[in-house]
This record gives C-alpha cells, sequence and structure tokens, in this order.
C-alpha cells in the first residue's frame, strides 16, 4: 500500500456552490457579511503566511513555542499512533507533533484544498520514513466520518481557528469533533487567549498593510469566481475589539456610495458611503470558557499550556466519562 493515498469527500462543484451560496447571503444580510474561509486563494493563503511573520501577529509564534516544549508531553500522555489534523493547511506546526509521537504514525490531514495536502503530505513523507499519510479532502465544519485506523487517535485543531466559529458554530463542531472520539482518544485544541485591546488590535491591523490586503483579497476572490466589479480601494480596513462578546472583527469600510454587480448571481449590493461590512470574527478565550465549552460536547479538559507570556493556549480534552 502506498504511504501516501488522497479521498475527496467534497463534490468537484462543493466549494463552487458554497461560494455562491455565501455570497448571496452575505450581500443580501442586514449588516452585509462575509465568512473569513474566502480570504484564502493562493494570493491570501500567501500573504497569511507573510502576516504570521509580522511582529504583530503573535498567535502563531505563541503556539509554536508551546508545541516546541509540549509536544513530547502530549505525546507521552496521548500514545497516539493516529493524528487527525483538522484544517491542515501547511501542516508546518504539525510537524513537531509528529517529530514527538513517532512512527510508525498514520497522519489524516483534513482540508479544503487538495493542493495544500498534496505539498504537505509528500513533503512530510519524505522527512518521516514510517509515516503514512492519508489525506481528506473535506470540510471539517460539515462532520466527517474518518476510515478505521489504528488507536488512539489524537485529533488536532490548531491555529486559534476556532475564534472564527460563531458561538452556535463553534457547540456544532464540538459536538462533531466529540463524534469522532473513541473513549481512549483526546482532542488537542488551539485558542488565542483574551488580552489587553491594543495587543489584539494590532495583531490584527499590522503598520505594514498585510492584514489589509489579506481583508480586501476576498473581494478578489468574489471578482474572479463570480465575475463581480467590486474595487478594493473603494474599501478601507477595520479591526475593531467588541469588549461584550470578547472576540477581533475584521470589517471593510465603504469610502462612498457605490453599487456593486455579481453577474454570476444575478445580484446588485448597494453600499452607502461608510457601510461596514463584517468579514471576520476571531473569537479569543479564557481557560474557564474553553472547559465549559467542551463539558457542552462531551469532552473534559485535561490539560492545559500556555506560552511564557500567556498568549496563547492548547487545550487537551478527552471524551467524558457518563459521570463527568
Amino acid at each position: 500500500m502506498s504511504p501516501f493515498d488522497l479521498t475527496r469527500t467534497l463534490p468537484a462543484d462543493a466549494m463552487s456552490a458554497a461560494l455562491r451560496a455565501d455570497v448571496r447571503e452575505g450581500l443580501t444580510h442586514d449588516p452585509k457579511q462575509l465568512p473569513p474561509k474566502w480570504f484564502y486563494d493562493a494570493q491570501g493563503s500567501e500573504l497569511f503566511e507573510e502576516i504570521t511573520r509580522l511582529p504583530e501577529y503573535y498567535p502563531t509564534r505563541a503556539e509554536r513555542e508551546i508545541l516546541e516544549e509540549r509536544a513530547k508531553t502530549i505525546a507521552d500522555i496521548t500514545r497516539a499512533r493516529t493524528l487527525v489534523e483538522l484544517g491542515s493547511g501547511s501542516s508546518e506546526k504539525t510537524r513537531l507533533l509528529i517529530d514527538a509521537l513517532g512512527t510508525p504514525l498514520t497522519y489524516i490531514p483534513v482540508d479544503v484544498s487538495e493542493s495544500a495536502l498534496n505539498g504537505a503530505g509528500r513533503a512530510l513523507l519524505a522527512d518521516h520514513p514510517g509515516l503514512t499519510v492519508h489525506a481528506l479532502v473535506a470540510d471539517f465544519q460539515r462532520g466527517l466520518e474518518l476510515s478505521p485506523t489504528p488507536g488512539p487517535r489524537l485529533v488536532a485543531f490548531l491555529g486559534g481557528t476556532i475564534g472564527n466559529l460563531l458561538p452556535e458554530e463553534r457547540a456544532a463542531f464540538l459536538a462533531s469533533a466529540r463524534a469522532m472520539l473513541a473513549p481512549e482518544d483526546t482532542f488537542l485544541l488551539g485558542t488565542d487567549l483574551v488580552k489587553d485591546e491594543a495587543t489584539l488590535v494590532a495583531a490584527y491591523d499590522d503598520a505594514q498593510g498585510v492584514t489589509a490586503a489579506f481583508n480586501k483579497n476576498v473581494l478578489t476572490v468574489i471578482d474572479r469566481e463570480l465575475g463581480a466589479d467590486f474595487d478594493p480601494a473603494d474599501f478601507d480596513h477595520l479591526a475593531l475589539w467588541d469588549r461584550e462578546n470578547e472576540w477581533i472583527e475584521m470589517r471593510l469600510r465603504a469610502r462612498r456610495d457605490l453599487t456593486v454587480k455579481v453577474p454570476a448571481l444575478d445580484l446588485t449590493a448597494d453600499f452607502a458611503a461608510g457601510e461596514e461590512m463584517r468579514t471576520e470574527v476571531s473569537a479569543k478565550f479564557r481557560e474557564e470558557g474553553i472547559r465549559a465549552e467542551l463539558a457542552a460536547a462531551g469532552m473534559r479538559l485535561r490539560h492545559w499550556w500556555t506560552d511564557r507570556k500567556g498568549r496563547f493556549a492548547l487545550s487537551l480534552a478527552s471524551p467524558a466519562s457518563p459521570e463527568g
């Protein structure tokens, strides 16, 4: 059997259909909104990689610091023989877990991007003899059914990506993650933590304007894929801290009155000068909140690790026993 295989669970037109549905719903919503997953075409992914290297953007470095210090501990606790990574992307930080877990090991990266899965999976195989990669082209928010693989399993959701989900979406996602776990399996979750407003806003509004370009890239994606006539120059990038909900909102604010046409949807959208469209929510967390959300999904928080500055956390959870 080949050490690499790739399975597609999404229909060929699934992403195109999802984009159409999201843009139609978002541009007709009051207030207007678009989901952040549409930032990530090839250009958007390059911009995000640039963001992770900016001095203001601490989450990637903080999470990597935790993994560098705790990967061996995680491996010793979980004894995982299968590593499942949801939203795997480049799988760069995952190397630390794979190195700690050792081989033989089955790695199941899950992502909507087939090219990302191919590139990351084959690069890992080149460096890790004894690794088996079963790549899965899928949308983790739709729920997953995994093929039988050696246990115990460690299911990882890194990068703080869970913060992009609204509370009801998080509850549904965590319930689906719990459904993947056998009693001996574990769930590793990366979360950005609540901290001072200045640090948070700077991470999403850097001085070089890279995050602004990343935010506006969603308009370029819609123009290319749906024939729309958005002009990114007509919008300003905003990053705001919502104290009540404890999340950052990224928005695009229209600089003038304008009308955007989206021919593929037979849709027009009017923007008033100063009107704002939300493009991302990035929730920040506290330990007690994570504990409660995991418990509501049927999981128990077992271990909690932060970087040395207390900016980011990795939590390790397991299925809760019937007694809790």
